[in-house]
């Protein structure tokens, strides 16, 4: 299988690329960025060609499989353009700015294999809930937003290339979830806030949810001071028969009505997620079978970010230069 990847700028490239190159009967054929600087690093890395932009890629390179990262502003264009050429793909969320825009790319992929990595939907904790849920808490703090700066992702910071924040950048992977426990789950509080001068999208966030009788909270944000993939996490969530609770990366603890508690060891984050999933979305592709979440399913999450934007409205930073100087130090001297 010939595979290539799109805006490998992304900081999570190496989540998907690395897994690529370990698998057999696989062939990284080409990347592209952007960024010309970002492009020929990255080829180097993954000992594969890298071309000046999409359209070139697509032609010379000729993948039976695409990775799609980039700027969350430049995802649905990259889409439309595989879409087009009818090429299988893995976008990353939130694959558009708006749930209308991953709608209609739903509807325009068809029976396309579309792919979307919300990865805790096919995970083993979603697995281990067995029943109707009652209540669910999901707490999910990652590191500050010094760490996109650190990777030159500052567009992460910017609104009209990010489209959100914290939310809509971790918080989407329980909003999803809540989804797949309670699909009638609606939005009915939020709130947002944010404390760097020059971010201009929100760096905490807290949502309410109900689905019936059923009650669910997702709270996140860019406050922990820890690089990537390392999180302040807890989760909770009661079934009719059980209590599931998470404290940590790597074990579920379940507890019966009896006071009865064992502990499963299992990835309770996202990273160590990633290589199954490339392993999975590449075999499915190649089988002819659907992806476990795809582009429909991103829309009703994106759905939900957009109804706590809604309702706890954040207006954007007047010091967006301060962002921008950080990113480029010789820029801010001139």
């Amino acid at each position: 299988m010939r595979v290539a990847f799109l805006g490998v700028g992304h900081w999570h490239t190496p989540f998907y690329l690395d897994p690529c190159r370990a698998l057999p009967g696989v062939t990284v054929v080409g990347v592209t960025d952007p960024d010309p600087a970002k492009t020929a690093r990255v080829a180097a890395h993954a000992t594969c060609l890298g071309f000046p932009d999409e359209a070139a890629l697509l032609a010379a390179a000729r993948p039976d499989f695409v990775f799609v990262l980039g700027r969350h502003c430049d995802m649905a264009a990259s889409v439309r353009r595989l879409i087009a050429a009818r090429v299988p793909f893995a976008v990353e969320k939130p694959a558009g700015l708006t749930a209308a825009e991953v709608a209609g790319l739903a509807r325009d992929a068809g029976t396309l294999f579309a792919a979307v990595p919300l990865v805790f939907r096919d995970s083993a904790l979603h697995r281990a809930i067995a029943g109707p849920v009652r209540m669910a808490s999901f707490r999910f703090i990652g590191g500050p937003v010094s760490r996109y700066l650190a990777e030159e992702c500052g567009w992460m910071l910017r609104q009209a290339e990010a489209g959100g924040g914290a939310l809509l950048n971790l918080g989407i992977h329980f909003l999803d979830l809540c989804l797949a426990l309670c699909p009638s789950a609606r939005v009915i509080g939020a709130s947002r806030a944010r404390f760097t001068p020059g971010c201009e999208v929100e760096e905490y966030a807290n949502v309410l949810l109900e689905a019936g009788e059923a009650r669910l909270a997702v709270e996140t944000g860019y406050l922990f001071p820890a690089p990537h993939s390392v999180f302040d996490l807890r989760y909770s969530i009661r079934d009719a028969e059980r209590y599931y609770s998470v404290s940590g990366p790597d074990a579920l603890d379940i507890t019966d009505l009896a006071g009865h508690r064992r502990t499963i060891p299992m990835p309770t984050i996202n990273a160590p997620m990633y290589p199954g999933f490339v392993a999975d979305v590449l075999a499915r592709a190649a089988g002819g079978r659907a992806p476990v979440v795809g582009l429909a399913e991103l829309a009703r999450a994106l759905a939900l970010v957009e109804a706590a934007y809604a309702l706890a409205p954040i207006t954007p930073s007047s010091r967006s230069a301060a962002i921008s100087a950080a990113e480029n130090p010789a820029s801010a001297s001139t």
